[in-house]
């Protein structure tokens, strides 16, 4: 006997960026597109691309986002931030403001749109954590400290949505994008990276987009509470 899968993950939904000028988001936001689907963004910076609506604030928090009143099917927390010091030349305001931006900044947003993420048959929040909460890396004290509290979030997050809204996390390690240019802004500095996993690249915007993607979808119905590490093997080979 055969038995005949029809997908039902094909019709159009409605999905919100935050952070949405991003390159990865860029790269996330022609992929969804492609396939019909609706994106909202919402940045400090303007986008060059063509969102179905783009609003521009000026910070990451209740009083500055703004109010959506349709569906949500999806929401994904592109902020990042990418600050390398020795840890005896980070300060005070360097913790908080990478707290602010990858941490405070996701908890704000998802409080903000939870009730529109209910409002969905298939809800799903894709965050966005780092390489380095997996491996210890030299002057990522500050960021690593930020993301793994992000992960901690969504971890228990993923427990108290459970099982209307889904929440997962795709962990980068360095992607060549806009943000992290100055670490590779030489074919030495390139070498240098590609040599730090196991495949032996630099990552992608693609990359990332598509691993995004993927948890937005309903193709990752059954999926929840899980980090996907998009770093070339990385942090889990050598």
């Amino acid at each position: 006997m055969f038995f005949k899968f029809v997908k039902n993950y094909d019709m159009s939904k409605t999905f919100l960026f935050i952070g949405a000028s991003s390159d990865i988001a860029n790269s996330a936001l022609l992929a969804l597109k492609s396939e019909n689907h609706k994106v909202i963004g919402i940045s400090r910076n303007a986008s060059e691309h063509e969102f179905d609506n783009f609003y521009t604030i000026e910070k990451y928090d209740t009083e500055h986002l703004p109010d959506i009143e349709e569906t949500i099917d999806g929401l994904v927390y592109f902020p990042g931030s990418i600050v390398l010091k020795s840890f005896s030349q980070l300060k005070k305001e360097d913790y908080i403001n990478d707290l602010e931006i990858n941490t405070l900044g996701a908890v704000m947003s998802i409080q903000k749109y939870l009730p529109n993420l209910k409002k969905s048959l298939t809800p799903s929040i894709v965050l966005i954590s780092s390489v380095a909460t997996h491996i210890g890396l030299p002057f990522h004290c500050s960021i690593s400290l930020a993301k793994a509290g992000l992960e901690g979030f969504a971890k228990a997050l993923s427990a108290e949505l459970a099982p209307k809204v889904r929440v997962n996390i795709v962990s980068p390690s360095l992607t060549n994008t806009k943000l992290a240019s100055k670490l590779l802004n030489t074919p030495e500095k390139i070498e240098q990276a590609q040599k730090r996993n196991p495949l032996q690249k630099v990552g992608s915007t693609e990359d990332i987009a598509n691993a995004i993607c993927f948890l937005l979808s309903e193709k990752s119905q059954w999926i929840t509470g899980q980090n996907i590490q998009v770093d070339g093997g990385m942090a889990a080979i050598k």
